[in-house]
């Protein structure tokens, strides 16, 4: 395929139906870093609980089966304008969208290549920020959900006067907004979005969400005519339940967005065109339209080393012995006010902590003292 975005190999393995896929990429890690991304038919993730582990133990074993007496065939494919095409194509009525002057920031990663080719279909200006291809990074990481990260970003539409910006990450599979103030929307808000605007096709389907999202999302779904599934964090599992209950649309709060006409599989730029759809829609500028959805005050993901995982998360349930409890991802704490979710990492001695509040002052002061336990 060349280079090209993580959801653009995605696109290739579902449209051309390719028995599987393999992305080199280190996503938005360093540059000391790079991974492999793997797919089998039809788009379908493989990792360690689906298939990746089993291959792990085949290599270790060395009970490899014998190589094809005929070898394969290698072939090169351009998906740019088909890709391009395709994420347009969730835009809705193209006609409809508005002249919007959009910086992006490809943090030399692969949206440098993508964007053009989307965007020559659209009625937008863009302002490029950091379009050539560079694996060093040379300007900031290519992590678009730290705040720190997307500050270029910030500067240029605010030096630009800019409508908004969109900030992707380094294969291009993630995408984070700053309205036209400067502001940092978080991924929530873009998961909201993109239900309304699944919503508007798709009349009173379920709508899948993960725990960490405000509880402003399900209130949106609800509000919408559509029915909201809370699910774990992660995309191994937030996938299968979307093909399971044939879900349209699929968020986290990380900036991933899953779309079932995307073979369920996850798209920064897909959630941009919905985001624009929206934003033309409605009229307004893009922070007040954001805010008519950002009711609610939100910690963060906030993680602690700690070395007795399931101790800790026992000390919190007993502190917290009158709220209404869960333990779908870890334990989540809810009162009507305010809630907290606090989960184990999967590969590190980690817990993460995340909180929200109907007043700031309630959100920091319930983050202060579930830390204070945590950390204890």
């Amino acid at each position: 395929m060349g280079t090209v975005s993580t959801d653009g190999l995605y696109f290739a393995v579902g449209k051309y139906g390719f028995d599987g896929g393999v992305m080199i990429t280190a996503s938005h890690n360093p540059a000391d870093y790079n991974g492999m991304k793997f797919t089998r038919e039809q788009a379908q993730a493989l990792s360690l609980e689906t298939g990746l582990a089993a291959v792990r133990d085949r290599v270790a074993s060395g009970e490899l089966p014998a190589a094809a007496a005929v070898p394969g065939k290698i072939a090169t494919k351009d998906i740019t304008d088909p890709f391009a095409r395709h994420c347009v194509s969730f835009a809705g009525d193209v006609s409809r969208i508005k002249p919007f002057k959009i910086a992006i920031d490809a943090g030399n990663g692969m949206a440098g290549e993508t964007v053009p080719s989307v965007f020559r279909y659209l009625p937008c200006e863009v302002v490029p920020l950091y379009f050539e291809l560079d694996g060093t990074f040379p300007n900031h990481p290519a992590n678009p959900i730290e705040d720190e990260n997307k500050l270029d970003l910030r500067k240029a539409v605010l030096a630009h006067g800019c409508d908004l910006g969109a900030a992707f990450d380094g294969d291009a599979d993630r995408c984070f907004l700053v309205d036209e103030k400067g502001g940092f929307p978080g991924g929530d808000i873009i998961v909201m979005l993109c239900a309304i605007a699944t919503l508007k096709r798709f009349p009173g389907s379920k709508i899948l969400y993960n725990l960490i999202c405000s509880r402003s999302v399900p209130e949106q779904i609800e509000k919408h005519g559509g029915i909201p599934v809370r699910a774990p964090v992660g995309h191994s599992i937030i996938k299968p339940i979307m093909r399971e209950q044939n879900i349209p649309f699929g968020g986290e709060h990380s900036g991933h967005f899953f779309f079932r006409d995307n073979w369920f599989a996850d798209s920064g730029m897909i959630a941009l065109m919905q985001c624009l759809d929206i934003f033309s829609e409605r009229g307004k500028p893009v922070s007040q339209v954001i805010a008519e959805y950002d009711t609610r005050f939100r910690s963060g993901e906030i993680n602690s080393h700690v070395s007795d995982i399931p101790g800790k998360l026992a000390q919190i349930e007993k502190h917290y012995a009158d709220a209404k409890l869960d333990r779908l991802d870890g334990v989540t704490v809810e009162y009507p006010d305010w809630w907290l979710n606090v989960r184990p990492s999967n590969t590190e001695p980690l817990l993460r902590l995340n909180v929200e509040g109907d007043t700031r002052e309630l959100m920091e002061r319930r983050r202060d003292e579930a830390l204070a336990l945590i950390r204890g």
